[in-house]
């Protein structure tokens, strides 16, 4: 259901979740709506719950997207799907970002938005464009159907030409249409589909794209904070008395967890931070190193049950480090906090759950909090947490004057959310040729909310997050324990798959190898889905899967299947020196329903390419004695430039299905190709992750 907005331009709106208001909704969305002066964009009303669409008197298709666009295309996807149906020009197509809700979806994440909005953004777009044709009709008298729409413009068989924006009053006042407002049929797609630059790609290699750290908000003075040495240390004592003596500094405050300072610019407030004498207690973790975590978590493993009679048995432990979500972009945030108020600037996945905390925090009402939500610079599932806003709000209160407080890249690495650090064991029992079972019983550190203790829980089982159902492999099972940290936890980039599959996926090469069988044709044999064995077929194809490569080198394959949609990948390793290997070509295959915009998907299975790399072969985090090692990217040693494959190919199969999700797909699949490369070059199993922790 669509509904037109009371509003001086064509302003329609479409409900964006499962259960759409009743049709009683629309009258009073449409006299709750308010259009800020001039007809311009619409501002409260039918924006909440809903994708709004408005046509400007300036020819400008206006979508306020809640959504954020954190590097993963969301805005141009969306503003390929409106450009489609109302067939605009794709430049005429603005995507801001919509501020925090009061009611609604805003949560990004879940590679849930292409699949959420591709429904509501045609249909959406749809409706407007036959209110346009309609109007346009009615203006020059003649039969609505007899007409087109191209470039943003409706035009008659006599070549006259109206351009949407001089339709858009008269628009407005259209309750029913005189064509059809259904969306096209896929045969008719001319912009979905085809590979497009970002429509946001000029501005932000010129710098014209605008983050948080480049808003000039008035007053906003740079913050940053002095924070303990170990994790969730505890502030003991503070003498600020030299660094309130530095020139450009306004304001030394205390925070939960740390001490800010406030300053004419980030050099002043660094430099005064450093000033700072502060005796700090030790965190909690003080007495536990990755030694003591890794054995308590090995001893969390629910216990594998009995096998088959008869059965023989390929089994093998898994471990993963902890890791940084390490987002280009470093958290910032601007926060101007008044007594009755507060206004907030950043980039945020949940921006309504922000909005609910800060408003806690600060003692106001939830609607007199405003969060603004700013385009983001990576994001990977750090961005689902809003710390540096929560702090930004504290020191903005106590300081009284608006702040743009930024985390140091040290500051998020060393305090910010990691992926936990897991355990896995697996076991495969084979008989008669093939898997009759396989059960994966697996391991993580939770995120305790008592500071103070340390207090193992192995209880409190609950289902594998796995989809060991990916292959035919007879009784498939596994359950799941845990232990309980005071460390700061967060979703990092396909969550609990990106462990998962990589340990399924080296046991299937094991199976293969038991059962004296190519890895690629035994998961033929044995995969479910029709997909999943496409995508294989295609990278084994692509990748010359089998050919001879010198002594030292060797091919790895890994599936996943997730979120609607499959993926495979194929990878070539130079492990000739085992301990810096090195991948040099890298074949990803996937299906994810219609792709909206191939290229976007390309770049985005670009990314998990990088991050199964990165996370196998060299990126983790240690803990020494409660305190993370890692500081910067000089010894977190995510893949760089040198470390990229050499080759890189995507095939996105060709696929009429709606889309399913892709931004996290790639990452299982891309890990456990590289893990398996790894053990065919060097003859060595793969355990522990990273392999060079």
């Amino acid at each position: 259901m669509v509904y037109s907005v009371a509003a001086a331009t064509l302003t329609v709106a479409a409900p964006l979740g499962c259960d759409a208001p009743p049709a009683s909704g629309a009258a009073e969305a449409s006299g709750a709506a308010e259009a800020s002066g001039g007809g311009g964009l619409l501002v409260s009303g039918t924006d909440e719950e809903m994708l709004v669409l408005e046509v400007t008197a300036a020819n400008e298709v206006v979508v306020r997207l809640p959504r954020v666009e954190v590097g993963q295309g969301i805005t141009t996807a969306v503003a390929m799907m409106i450009a489609e149906e109302l067939d605009a020009r794709l430049t005429d197509v603005r995507i801001p970002l919509a501020d925090a809700r009061r009611t609604g979806n805003q949560y990004t994440g879940g590679s849930s938005s292409v699949s959420s909005l591709y429904g509501p953004a045609r249909q959406l777009a749809a409706t407007a464009r036959a209110r346009l044709v309609t109007a346009a009709a009615r203006r020059w008298r003649v039969p609505a159907h007899t007409l087109r729409t191209w470039n943003t413009r409706v035009v008659a068989r006599d070549g006259r030409t109206a351009t949407f924006g001089s339709l858009t009053a008269s628009a407005a006042r259209i309750r029913t249409p005189d064509v059809p407002s259904r969306p096209k049929p896929a045969s008719r797609h001319r912009v979905i589909g085809r590979p497009t630059t970002r429509i946001d790609a000029r501005d932000i290699v010129t710098g014209a794209a605008k983050y948080t750290g480049d808003l000039a908000v008035a007053g906003a003075k740079p913050t940053v904070v002095a924070r303990p040495p170990t994790l969730r240390g505890r502030l003991v004592s503070l003498d600020d008395t030299a660094a309130r003596a530095l020139p450009g500094v306004h304001a030394v405050v205390r925070i939960p967890g740390g001490v800010a300072v406030v300053a004419d610019t980030f050099h002043h407030a660094f430099r005064a931070r450093d000033a700072l004498r502060i005796t700090w207690a030790p965190g909690p973790l003080v007495a536990l190193s990755d030694k003591e975590i890794r054995a308590r978590l090995r001893a969390a493993v629910p216990r594998l049950g009995s096998a088959p009679r008869g059965s023989t048995r390929v089994e093998g432990e898994f471990a993963f480090a902890f890791v940084s979500h390490a987002p280009m972009e470093v958290l910032t945030a601007v926060a101007d906090v008044r007594p009755d108020r507060a206004e907030l600037w950043f980039s945020t996945q949940t921006p309504m759950d922000a909005r609910d905390t800060v408003a806690a925090l600060l003692g106001l009402r939830a609607d007199a909090v405003r969060v603004h939500v700013v385009r983001g610079g990576g994001s990977f599932g750090r961005r689902l947490t809003f710390d540096a806003a929560v702090e930004a709000a504290l020191v903005s209160k106590a300081a009284r004057r608006p702040v743009k407080l930024m985390w140091s890249r040290n500051d998020d690495i060393r305090h910010g959310r990691m992926r936990p650090a897991g355990h896995h064991r697996i076991r495969a029992d084979l008989a008669g040729g093939r898997v009759v079972a396989f059960q994966h019983m697996t391991a993580s550190v939770g995120e305790s909310a008592d500071e103070t203790g340390l207090t193992a829980q192995t209880g409190g089982v609950r289902p594998l997050p796995s989809d060991s159902g990916l292959y035919d492999f007879g009784r498939v099972g596994g359950d799941s324990g845990g232990i309980e940290l005071p460390i700061p936890l967060g979703a990092w980039r396909s969550v609990d798959s990106g462990t998962m599959r990589t340990a399924e996926e080296i046991v299937v090469d094991e199976v293969a190898a038991a059962l004296r069988q190519d890895p690629v044709a035994f998961r033929r044999a044995t995969l479910r889905g029709k997909a999943v064995r496409a995508v294989l077929d295609k990278v084994a194809a692509a990748g010359r899967w089998g050919r001879a490569l010198p002594a030292g080198t060797g091919q790895g394959v890994a599936v996943h299947e997730e979120y609607g949609s499959a993926v495979a990948c194929l990878a070539e390793i130079d492990a000739s020196d085992p301990d810096n290997p090195r991948v040099t070509k890298m074949v990803m295959a996937a299906d994810v329903g219609t792709a909206v915009n191939p290229r976007g998907l390309e770049a985005q299975l670009m990314g998990t390419a990088v991050d199964g790399i990165s996370t196998v072969l060299r990126a983790g985090l240690h803990i020494d004695r409660g305190a993370v090692r890692e500081g910067s990217f000089a010894d977190f040693h995510y893949a760089r430039q040198r470390h990229a494959p050499l080759e890189f190919e995507a095939h996105i199969l060709p696929s009429g299905g709606e889309p399913g999700g892709a931004g996290e797909l790639g990452v299982p699949a891309a890990a456990g190709a590289v893990a398996n490369a790894y053990a065919r070059a060097t003859g060595r199993k793969p355990r522990s992750f990273p392999l060079a922790f």
